[in-house]
């Protein structure tokens, strides 16, 4: 029998937080003290910048950042510099590759994100797709969701941003993925108004069960999440 994912909503978490938390879990499952698990969060205000980034990418000033609040946080995944906050779904599959349809293939790894957003969005009536050679999720020219991602003994983490409901303006902080040409969007503009979150979290759960043929199980909320959790409750 094919065993299930496991789905959690971390809630809002400091990005730092959920960093560590992503690095204990892929430790967890690499040593086979865990399971494959989709954990979905919030952050404040935060740019994180991949391995591709370069300082041209950032438009606002440190000053301004400061004065906001807003860090800069240097990430191992791939990509250049994006923006996280209120208003969007950051889903962050802790899974071991060779347990997918895909097997050890970062490139379809990839393209399967991008299939479950499609997806997920297309029971919106919402029109969206890929826009080669760039990675991600657009509706047009303007991109409604990012990824990237990384992988540690063949165990993903980082992963995706979906756009449901964030301060577009804040887009204007950097270029967008090193982009410079095209727009940013989101749920809430293309259709008028946000879907409710958790609503959204299941269409999302269940985009990654077809794509992957794994049931994805029932969201939980792992206590105290708040805070970064233990990892002794990384599976409760």
């Amino acid at each position: 029998m094919t065993s299930p994912i496991a789905a959690y909503d971390l809630g809002r978490i400091a990005y730092r937080e959920a960093l560590g938390f992503q690095h204990r879990a892929v430790s967890a499952r690499a040593a086979g003290a865990g399971e494959d698990a989709i954990y979905f969060a919030e952050h404040e205000p935060v740019l994180t910048v991949g391995r591709g980034g370069t300082p041209e990418s950032l438009r606002a000033s440190d000053a301004m950042l400061k004065a906001r609040g807003v860090e800069v946080v240097p990430v191992e995944r791939g990509g250049d510099i994006t923006y996280h906050g209120p208003g969007q779904i950051v889903a962050y599959p802790i899974v071991a590759l060779s347990a997918l349809p895909s097997g050890r293939d970062m490139h379809r790894y990839l393209r399967d994100l991008e299939e479950v957003l499609i997806r997920a969005l297309g029971t919106y009536g919402l029109s969206a797709g890929r826009r080669p050679p760039y990675t991600g999720v657009w509706v047009g020219e303007r991109k409604v969701a990012a990824i990237g991602v990384a992988v540690r003994r063949w165990i993903t983490f980082h992963g995706f941003a979906l756009n449901v409901d964030p301060d577009l303006t804040h887009f204007d902080w950097i270029h967008p993925c090193g982009i410079r040409d095209l727009g940013v969007t989101s749920m809430r503009s293309l259709l008028g108004s946000a879907p409710p979150r958790a609503e959204a979290l299941e269409r999302l759960c269940s985009s990654f069960a077809e794509i992957w043929e794994r049931p994805v199980t029932k969201l939980s909320r792992l206590p105290d999440s708040s805070s970064t959790p233990s990892s002794e409750t990384l599976h409760a």
